[in-house]
């Protein structure tokens, strides 16, 4: 089965890039915030460099136990997952907030304790601050030079709603999905076919809803779209994390990816 997932999951991948050089829609939207686009290679060089990066530096986690490996909530979590992809295409989002906290949050707590409890981690003190060179290249490249997003649209909210959006945002967006994509879901799969074709199931479920918030309409254009670039930055988000185990990370590049083009408009 792993090599399966794996040979499926970068098929999907490249297949998505395939269907949009043909159609000739290679420019994605990299925000929800703004209907401006960019070419979808421009996305993948940031992504390249932090997998190089992440992939050559010595430092990486000394592997703790992640608790014994279990199937029904690796699959449970799947079905989440694509529930809430679907939820939200069908229901709007009007109930977006609800569908995450309810598919993402709570319904996933009570399968852990149901079925036994999340898996533990151990974060040796010596790759703390190990992934700060593979972040930053990342955030670099992907907000300053030839290769930076352009400026979105400014947001018509006043100075006090625009912060109390980046917060809850934050938190809704950044931290809760790293939480369910990465640390839930991706470390379930890991512990039964291995880091890549786990960093593979993850990335693709989490583009997938993404269709609801960026989609223009065309649903086949459209899932192309945001596996090209979001199931492409999940390969970096969950390799990150593979390799690291450690949080801060994900929610830095994850926050920085929503909120940037936020502050970019207002400046």
């Amino acid at each position: 089965m792993r090599r399966w997932v794996l040979v499926g999951g970068l098929a999907v991948l490249v297949g998505a890039a395939v269907v949009l050089v043909v159609t000739g829609n290679t420019d994605v939207r990299y925000t929800s915030d703004s209907d401006s686009t960019q070419p979808m290679w421009a996305r993948w060089i940031p992504v390249a460099a932090g997998l190089l990066l992440t992939r050559v530096l010595p430092w990486r986690v000394e592997r703790g136990s992640d608790g014994a490996p279990d199937q029904r909530q690796a699959w449970i979590l799947t079905g989440l997952a694509v529930a809430f992809a679907v939820l939200l295409n069908l229901l709007g989002l009007g109930m977006f907030e609800v569908l995450k906290l309810l598919l993402l949050l709570l319904v996933p707590l009570a399968v852990f304790r149901w079925l036994g409890g999340k898996p533990t981690k151990t974060w040796p003190a010596t790759v703390r601050w190990a992934p700060a060179l593979p972040v930053a290249a990342f955030l670099l490249l992907s907000y300053v030079g030839p290769l930076a997003a352009p400026v979105a649209d400014r947001p018509e909210l006043s100075g006090v709603q625009v912060a109390l959006a980046l917060v809850g945002g934050f938190l809704i967006n950044s931290v809760l999905e790293e939480i369910f994509y990465r640390r839930w879901l991706q470390t379930r799969w890991e512990q039964l076919l291995g880091p890549w074709p786990a960093i593979l199931i993850s990335s693709i479920a989490w583009a997938v809803w993404h269709v609801a918030l960026q989609g223009r309409g065309e649903l086949g254009i459209d899932l192309a779209s945001v596996l090209v670039n979001q199931g492409v930055q999940g390969l970096f988000l969950g390799y990150l994390w593979s390799r690291y185990r450690r949080m801060w990370p994900l929610i830095t590049v994850h926050g920085a990816v929503n909120a940037v083009p936020v502050f970019l408009s207002l400046a």
